[in-house]
């Protein structure tokens, strides 16, 4: 094709020519840009106490196309797998339709544990990077969505640190992998080249618990879910930001806590997402978990709470903050002397 002028061919997708004149390039990247990195740097609250980031309030809406999987959105909008199904249940996952509105998760409570280094909560299959500052007060934090151990390979629980760093990583299976697949009728070589067919990605990232690394993947449509032999996976885009960003010896706190609860300003939220378990807790179960959570939140004691919110939240469990207390501000008022 011969183009003069202002016209360039821009990118090829699904064996269609996209052509756009110069002057349209601009948004174009700038939307791309701003897509790719949506939901991944936060502000933490200028209340050290608060917990709450991002905008509970405003909601944010994709339009699918006629060719989109709630996957393709996903991968998209930065979210994982289990955080678009959850806040879209009415959705099909493989065909959403053309014109649909999509719900993209945009806030979140920080996970009950150090704001330092790596925070990684496994039931919501989301990691936290508080960036070292040296000495400095944190005010930001990086999270992207994961995936994460199966349930007959679950990662570990616990506090650990990352011991090495590795660029264009080699895979050597261990025995039990290798014999996972030879059972399949699929033999593993003993060393896996790097390479984009290489499972760990380009990027790898040890921790200290011996066999376990946070990598990147060569199946992203996988992120946000529990396929991994316990590892934790990460979207390719998402590892290539981290990965420069942070040091060996970064401390990592992997937790378990699908029911979360912290304030913005004077409000009390709460954040709830399905439980790992094979067997669910029974509602009660989890109201004790909430209530224990609420009370430790508002000095130990129990405020009065917006009960069928509270219960919306626990039998729901999508993921979604919801604001259950309104703290009243305490106003003094000098008499006149």
């Amino acid at each position: 094709m011969n183009l003069t002028g202002n016209f360039i061919i821009l990118f090829q997708h699904r064996n269609y020519y996209y052509v756009l004149k110069q002057s349209v390039i601009i948004l174009f990247v700038w939307a791309w840009l701003s897509t790719s990195a949506f939901s991944t740097s936060f502000s933490l609250p200028s209340n050290p106490s608060d917990s709450l980031i991002g905008d509970p309030e405003k909601q944010i809406i994709a339009t699918a196309t006629k060719e989109d999987t709630l996957l393709d959105i996903a991968l998209r909008y930065d979210v994982g797998q289990n955080e678009i199904l959850l806040a879209n249940p009415d959705i099909d996952r493989w065909m959403p339709g053309k014109g649909t509105e999509v719900i993209i998760p945009n806030s979140y409570l920080l996970p009950d544990a150090p704001r330092d280094g790596l925070v990684l909560n496994l039931p919501e299959f989301r990691l936290y990077y508080f960036p070292n500052t040296k000495g400095q007060p944190v005010k930001s934090v990086l999270t992207y969505p994961i995936s994460i151990g199966r349930q007959d390979w679950e990662t570990p629980l616990g506090i650990t640190n990352i011991i090495a760093k590795k660029e264009n990583p080699t895979w050597t299976p261990p025995a039990s992998i290798k014999k996972e697949h030879a059972e399949k009728g699929e033999i593993l070589p003993d060393v896996v080249p790097a390479g984009p067919d290489n499972p760990l990605g380009l990027f790898a990232i040890r921790l200290g618990i011996p066999g376990y690394l946070i990598h990147s993947t060569n199946k992203p449509y996988g992120v946000g879910m529990r396929v991994s032999h316990g590892c934790i996976r990460m979207y390719p885009k998402d590892i290539e930001q981290l990965f420069p960003e942070i040091p060996v010896d970064t401390p990592v706190h992997i937790v378990n806590q699908p029911i979360k609860v912290g304030w913005l300003n004077n409000s009390l939220y709460i954040q709830v997402y399905p439980p790992l378990e094979a067997e669910s807790p029974s509602y009660d179960d989890y109201l004790k978990k909430a209530l224990d959570l609420i009370e430790k939140a508002n000095n130990y004691q129990i405020p009065v709470l917006d009960g069928e919110k509270l219960t919306k939240a626990l039998k729901e469990h999508n993921g979604k903050p919801i604001a259950i207390f309104q703290r009243k501000l305490e106003v003094n008022i000098k008499a006149d002397e």
